[in-house]
């Protein structure tokens, strides 16, 4: 369960912890100071009447009654007040019968002999006991003098209350002060994680330096980390494209080339099952890729106006117009989870292809449904039948033979689309009358 705890938590149970333990040592302390500071007036008395008893004492051991002298208090019955005497043969007392006392090492005093202990009365009263032992000729005298212990516990329970509040308060703003120097001092972390996902979401490409001396080594290792992926990402992006050009434009041409001169429907199996196994294994080799970023984002408006003055260019002799629609000015500008070059290849398939089959206008409208980005190009060309629109995205088909090209572009368009979990829709333009290709693509976070 503790391994579960957040270091905000483990922290705050650790402050916690040590200072209930102060406080409980604290308490015990200043409780022992309490004591001793009331103790201390009611120890004079005692001690007084101790000395008094003292002078009274014969050198045999006896006590003179005349030099016997009570203080106030002493000689009242039962009040918890009294003192004794107690020699070898014979006691003396006045005040509360003494039924048994003990000693306290605690409450020694040095130079003066006497010593402190508790004891009880005959009538069970608790009471506070100051004794000292005296060497006569006649034997040892012990002289006692006490007093009621609620004198010192009365007093001592009222400062109690009043000191476990106090250090109640002092713990309660102990752990506030603790909680908010915490929460302080993790803000850095706090911040660090946040910048973490924002290079996930691929609005940032490295973690910001301006980190507390202590987490800038950490910051310096992942930059460095993810420099070291993005270097090993483009390798392998650039073998997978070489790979791609290398094999799979020859195969194509030379299936092409098979089905132009007649050759046997083996022959042309064979080699449609390594198109297939080769495209299969790109495919993984660019999902790999992809995984391993894991931060793609693309802001789309910027490529989308780019790609359509650049194709409008290419298509200037056939004056066709290319135009955006249905995005207001000024509004916020829309990110795919798509790398950008990729992004820039499907979409200017897809525009270009419009564009050669269009009479006079093509149209890419934008739209944001959900978690998802809508993104459809529209031509006023004589659009597709029903039957071919399934056979339109397969690899090497062309509807119209007059038109230069191998028809790879519109497969390697449908195979970017779900390579980034989105999906590619052909259907006849409601507005323009030509075909109407839409593509949803996961939002950017």
């Amino acid at each position: 369960m503790i391994r579960r705890l957040s270091l905000h938590a483990r922290l705050i149970l650790l402050a916690a912890a040590t200072g209930l333990a102060i406080l409980v040592f604290a308490s015990i302390a200043i409780g022992g100071v309490l004591e001793r500071f009331v103790m201390v007036g009611v120890d004079k008395t005692l001690d007084t009447q101790i000395g008094v008893l003292e002078r009274a004492l014969e050198p045999d051991g006896s006590v003179a009654p005349a030099r016997i002298v009570s203080l106030p208090k002493f000689d009242t019955r039962d009040s918890g007040w009294g003192w004794a005497v107690r020699g070898t043969a014979r006691q003396w007392s006045s005040g509360s019968a003494l039924q048994s006392f003990r000693t306290r090492r605690t409450m020694r005093h040095s130079g003066t002999g006497i010593v402190g202990g508790r004891g009880r009365t005959n009538d069970g009263r608790a009471v506070h006991v100051r004794f000292v032992e005296v060497a006569t000729s006649g034997g040892p005298v012990t002289i006692i003098a006490f007093a009621p212990r609620e004198l010192i516990d009365a007093p001592l329970d009222a400062a109690r209350g009043t000191l476990l509040a106090s250090l109640g308060l002092i713990a309660f703003a102990l752990v506030m002060s603790t909680a908010a120097q915490l929460r302080y001092g993790l803000q850095p972390l706090r911040r660090l994680s946040n910048a973490v996902a924002r290079i996930r979401s691929g609005e940032a490409d490295r973690l910001p330096a301006n980190q507390p001396r202590e987490l800038l080594p950490l910051v310096e290792e992942v930059n460095g980390l993810i420099d070291q992926n993005r270097t090993s990402l483009e390798q392998a992006r650039r073998h997978v494209a070489n790979l791609a050009h290398g094999l799979k434009t020859p195969l194509a041409t030379l299936s092409l080339r098979l089905a132009r001169e007649n050759a046997s429907v083996e022959t042309r199996k064979l080699v449609e099952a390594l198109d297939q196994r080769i495209a299969h294994h790109l495919q993984r080799a660019r999902i790999g890729a992809h995984a391993a970023s894991g931060r793609a984002r693309t802001e789309i408006d910027g490529v989308i106006d780019d790609l359509l003055g650049t194709i409008q260019q290419i298509h200037r002799a056939s004056g066709i117009r290319f135009s955006r629609v249905g995005v207001p000015i000024g509004a916020p500008s829309y990110a795919v989870a798509v790398e950008q070059r990729d992004f820039d290849e499907l979409l200017g398939n897809l525009i270009d292809n419009a564009g050669r089959h269009a009479r006079s206008e093509v149209r890419v409208a934008v739209e944001q449904v959900g978690p998802r980005i809508l993104i459809a190009i529209e031509d006023d060309g004589p659009g597709m039948a029903e039957a071919d629109i399934a056979r339109v995205v397969e690899a090497g088909v062309r509807l119209d033979e007059s038109l230069p090209g191998f028809g790879f572009g519109l497969a390697i368009t449908t195979e970017l689309v779900q390579l980034y979990g989105g999906t590619l829709v052909i259907a006849r333009s409601a507005t323009l009358g030509g075909a109407c290709v839409t593509i949803s693509l996961p939002r950017a976070g």
